[in-house]
C-alpha cells in the first residue's frame, strides 16, 4: 500500500498508539488501514453419497480439482456465499448442511471457511471457473490432483467423519509456521 485510500496521501508503516503491530498510516490526514485475512466460502456438495468437485480453469492450480468456494463477498452470510460459489461454479443448487471445516491459511492471508451442503436435485455444470465438475465416490477421489492444502484437508476430515460418524468442526493452520502441511505441495501449496 501506498496511498491513503480516505484521502490519497502517502502512507507510512508505524505502530499506531495502543497498538502492538506495525499499520499503515496517512502521513496527512492520520488513517490508519489494517489488513485482514481474506475469507473464503465453500462447500462440499454430496449427491447420493458422492461428492462434487471442479476442475479448475483459473490460476492458481488451473486444471486441479477443488471443492467450489471463492471469496466471501460483502452483504452476503458465509452460508450464501458457499451456496453463490457452487452455483457460480458448478451449476449446482445446493442446501447447506453444517460448518465443517476452518483453515487459517496464513501464507495467502484467507480464512477457508467450508460447509457440507447437499445437492437440491443432482443437477451440475461447468461454470466459468471450472473446465470440468464430476460427482467422485470417496474411494476415487483424485487425491493426487486436489489444489490446495485446504481442499485436502477438509476432504480428508469428510471422508474420515463418514466413515466413523464422528461430528464436530475442523480446523487447520497452513502456511510458513506449518511447513509440515504443505509438504510435497508444488509451489508450497500456494
Amino acid at each position: 500500500m501506498n496511498h491513503c485510500s480516505a484521502c490519497g496521501s502517502p502512507v507510512t508503516r508505524g505502530i499506531p498508539a495502543g497498538d502492538n503491530r506495525e499499520r499503515y498510516i496517512c502521513s496527512q490526514c492520520g488513517s490508519i488501514h489494517y489488513q485482514n485475512p481474506t475469507l473464503v466460502a465453500g462447500c462440499i456438495p454430496q449427491w447420493q453419497g458422492k461428492i462434487l468437485l471442479c476442475r479448475r480453469a483459473i490460476e492458481p492450480r488451473r486444471t486441479y480439482w477443488t471443492l467450489p468456494a471463492g471469496f466471501h463477498e460483502l452483504g452476503e452470510t458465509l452460508p450464501a456465499a458457499a451456496a453463490r460459489e457452487a452455483l457460480e461454479e458448478a451449476c449446482t443448487r445446493v442446501e447447506i448442511d453444517k460448518l465443517f471445516a476452518v483453515c487459517d491459511v496464513v501464507h495467502a492471508g484467507q480464512v477457508h471457511v467450508m460447509y457440507t451442503a447437499q445437492m437440491i436435485d443432482g443437477q451440475f455444470g461447468v461454470g466459468e471457473e471450472s473446465l470440468a465438475t464430476e460427482l467422485f465416490d470417496p474411494e476415487d477421489i483424485p487425491w493426487r490432483d486436489l489444489a490446495f492444502p485446504s481442499v485436502r484437508f477438509t476432504l480428508e476430515r469428510f471422508v474420515a467423519e463418514t466413515a466413523t460418524l464422528d461430528g464436530g468442526v475442523h480446523t487447520v493452520a497452513l502456511g510458513a509456521d506449518a511447513g509440515r502441511d504443505l509438504a510435497g505441495w508444488p509451489n508450497g501449496g500456494s
